[in-house]
């Protein structure tokens, strides 16, 4: 049994160990996730706009054209855009798929669904740490913040 345990152990820590973004290239063209388009794509400023005068179920299927600020470092599992509030939060749906580090500023289109949400202090924390910032930083977050989140279902490069 304390050798199962052992196995078992070593081979997780082997795979967390190799959770990373994917080294690969982000040249215009290329699809992370579920193949889309550029057709119809609106601007974040346009779904700020959409989010802000909607009262109720803001959930909304969006397709948007901008500019990432900011990658995962640790796994390439969530990027920021460029907004008018300074960035908005893209996670990849269900980690179906990571983005490279070099998709940072880039203009993309995303496919997704947006949302307003609250984030927690602690998920800001998680998400300060993962994007590389120093302890004091992160020891700075102390209020929760409504924002607008985006779950992509694919990303395309422009």
């Amino acid at each position: 049994m304390k050798k199962i345990l052992l196995i078992l152990s070593v081979l997780f820590t082997g795979l967390a160990a190799q959770a990373q973004p994917p080294k690969v290239p982000a040249e215009s063209g290329t699809v992370f996730g579920q193949a889309t388009t550029a057709d119809n794509a609106i601007s974040v400023d346009q779904l700020y706009s959409i989010m802000d005068s909607k009262k109720e179920n803001k959930e909304m299927t969006v397709k948007l054209k901008g500019v990432v600020t900011e990658v995962c470092e640790k796994e390439g599992c969530w990027i920021k855009v460029k907004s008018p509030k300074g960035s908005m939060m893209v996670k990849m749906k269900d980690h179906k798929f990571l983005v490279p580090l070099v998709l940072n500023g880039k203009t993309i289109v995303i496919d997704g669904i947006a949302d307003e949400k609250l984030t927690t202090v602690e998920q800001l924390r998680h998400f300060a740490e993962d994007a590389g910032k120093s302890k004091e930083e992160i020891a700075k977050i102390t209020e929760a913040k409504k924002e607008i989140v985006v779950q992509a279902r694919g990303i395309l490069v422009l």
